[in-house]
């Protein structure tokens, strides 16, 4: 057992039990998750993830249980599946990399030490809404033409869930070497609000204000700063160019399910 010092600790020793053989486990959130978890490609090593965090996404969207007993049961099963791993900026990440809003209340949960569980999210995207003042980005999907939103957000889904169960990118696959665009245009920031719990469903897609769209390669612009959040970390900043790399992690995990809970 090595307890990490930082994310690049982690990733080194991670790098380096690969390299010698052994199967690195994960007991962290999706931040060490998913930049182990890129280092991993170079190696073709499997991954092993226990759950925690405060959001575990990728393991709830795997089928990992958060109990230790179980996630750890589930490396004693040893089923291996291979799920692609998404690039932004030439850094990895392997859930929802997110700008705007996003932006926002990531930082602010991740300045938060006081609140724990999925209500620090519920908190920082309360913050982030009070100083709000709409953006606009512009969006190529695959070198085609530029789209200009004014909104919220644009999400890029390699899975479906961030925030600690937010199903933000409701249809997107793991394993189908695609990303998921999601975009928030503006409205009030009460409906924003009200808005907010139909994503644990993954219902918000049905809002005339939300756009879905599914490309290989996603560039995103806006008309100010932001830094783009994957994973929960801070990952690189825009203007950035957002790819996949297919099928190129190998991670110890339940069979594919038919359908995932929300």
């Amino acid at each position: 057992m090595v307890e990490t010092q930082s994310l690049e600790h982690g990733v080194e020793e991670a790098t380096r039990a690969a390299e010698s053989g052994e199967v690195p486990v994960v007991m962290s959130g999706d931040g060490l998750v998913g930049q182990i978890g890129g280092a991993l490609v170079e190696t073709g090593s499997q991954m092993g993830i226990i759950p925690g965090g405060r959001g575990n996404d990728l393991a709830r969207v795997l089928g990992i249980p958060s109990d230790p007993a179980g996630s750890v049961a589930v490396l004693a099963e040893g089923n291996v599946r291979d799920i692609d791993v998404g690039v932004a900026n030439d850094r990895p990440f392997l859930c929802i990399a997110s700008c705007g809003f996003d932006s926002d209340a990531n930082r602010i949960a991740n300045e938060t030490r006081l609140i724990g569980g999925n209500l620090v999210y519920a908190y920082a995207a309360l913050r982030a809404l009070a100083a709000w003042k709409p953006a606009r980005f512009t969006i190529t999907l695959d070198g085609g033409s530029p789209l200009e939103i004014t909104g919220y957000s644009v999400a890029v889904g390699n899975s479906r869930a961030f925030g600690g169960g937010m199903f933000i990118a409701p249809h997107a696959e793991l394993d189908d070497g695609m990303l998921d665009v999601i975009t928030i245009a503006d409205v009030g920031k009460l409906r924003y609000l009200r808005g907010i719990p139909s994503v644990f469903k993954g219902t918000h897609i049905e809002k005339e204000e939300v756009g879905e769209a599914r490309a290989a390669t996603v560039e995103i612009r806006a008309d100010r700063e932001f830094a783009v959040y994957a994973d929960g970390e801070h990952l690189t900043d825009l203007p950035a160019t957002l790819s996949t790399l297919p099928g190129a992690l190998r991670v110890i995990a339940p069979p594919k399910p038919e359908t995932i809970p929300t």
